[in-house]
């Protein structure tokens, strides 16, 4: 059997002979694991190894120690390592936080007790994202959202969040959604963008500031913001007649614009016109008052010296303005008046004018007056 010694009895697994079956003695199983560690460092095995029967490979005391001082050594060796000059490293000591970072330069740290985590603090990284959301008016606007970041506080970059650029990815879309919902469409697609990535960025800032991330969020990009894809055409089409109305109400503002300055210039003119008329006449009745007044006084001391003064200036003002000839007549003080100017408004014809001047510059040579005549029909004719 396979539980037998030598002389046949039945022996169980732990010992037991006669194949009487009991509980182990872990007393006993003890002391044999103990003998073989003792056997394997000091030689001999079982009871002929005790007795000095047998012998074994035997561990000095020098070979232990040149393990243990190569092994601390390889240890030591292992805890160098470097930061370069745009990181700084956090250290965790058997999982607690060091307030002290590690700076650039060559650094050592216990291995298996410091944990390292170096971290990037000027590099600046990138986020993108693309979303489709409502404005305030209920219209449909496809965004692509650019976030530029650095690690400002390395430590809560670590061990605050687990995953902080995901965080950032979230309140990025979290903070747009926000803005976007309070802004009109035309709005967000015209020149209302950089105002979108303005107030983005700040509420976004303060998101992770909350979260305490240790990140600083550096700009915010809007790269393209429009209507979605599906219905661009239409919208292109709403954006040109919204452009041909702005054209149209332009020009009729410039239309309207041309037309009341002008307006206002004529009747400017106008009522200067009418001011300068109405101070002519007044100073002409002003004039006419004083003058009548200034010949009443006149006439009162001398009435007929006035009279005659008076029609001799009132014909010098009627002749002067009438087209004439005065031809001296011998023989008397009388005067021979031409009515030429009855002569050319009755006439059909210059022609037939000149004809009767000819005739009667011809009569005025016979009669001895040639150059009265003469002068006259040339200034006629003229």
């Amino acid at each position: 059997m396979a539980w037998s010694d030598n002389d046949g009895k039945k022996q169980d697994p732990w010992g037991n002979q006669g194949g009487q079956q009991g509980p182990p003695d872990l007393d006993e199983s003890f002391k044999k694991i103990q003998n073989q560690f003792k056997n394997m460092f000091s030689g001999g095995g079982g009871k002929d190894g005790e007795k000095g029967g047998g012998k074994g490979f035997k561990f000095s005391p020098w070979i232990i120690a040149a393990i243990l001082g190569a092994a601390v050594l390889v240890w030591f060796a292992s805890g160098f390592y470097t930061v370069d000059q745009q990181e700084r490293g956090v250290v965790l000591r058997l999982g607690k936080l060091l307030e002290e970072l590690r700076q650039p330069g060559l650094q050592w740290r216990p291995r298996f007790v410091d944990q390292v985590e170096l971290i990037n603090v000027t590099q600046v990284n990138r986020i993108s994202q693309q979303s489709q959301m409502l404005t305030i008016e209920e219209n449909l606007v496809e965004i692509d959202l650019e976030v530029q970041f650095h690690v400002g506080d390395p430590k809560s970059y670590v061990v605050q969040i687990r995953e902080p650029v995901e965080s950032l990815q979230h309140a990025a879309e979290s903070a747009l959604r926000h803005v976007v919902g309070g802004l009109e469409l035309d709005n967000i697609i015209t020149q209302g963008r950089a105002v979108l990535a303005i107030n983005v960025q700040r509420r976004l800032q303060s998101y992770i500031e909350r979260y305490q991330s240790g990140i600083e969020v550096d700009k915010v990009i809007i790269n393209n913001a429009g209507p979605p894809s599906q219905v661009q055409d239409s919208f292109d089409d709403v954006q040109r007649a919204k452009e041909d109305k702005s054209r149209f109400t332009n020009e009729g503002e410039a239309y309207r614009a041309k037309v009341v300055q002008e307006a206002r210039g004529e009747a400017d003119k106008i009522i200067a016109q009418a001011e300068g008329y109405r101070a002519q006449v007044v100073a002409l009745a002003q004039g006419e008052a004083d003058r009548f007044l200034a010949i009443l006084a006149e006439y009162q001391v001398a009435k007929e010296i006035t009279r005659d003064r008076l029609y001799i200036t009132a014909m010098e003002t009627v002749l002067r303005n009438v087209a004439k000839v005065l031809v001296d007549v011998d023989g008397g003080n009388n005067l021979l008046l031409l009515p030429l100017y009855e002569l050319m408004r009755n006439s059909a014809d210059r022609q037939d004018l000149l004809d009767q001047l000819q005739q009667l510059r011809s009569q005025a040579e016979q009669a001895g007056l040639p150059s009265v005549l003469s002068g006259t029909t040339s200034q006629t004719s003229n």
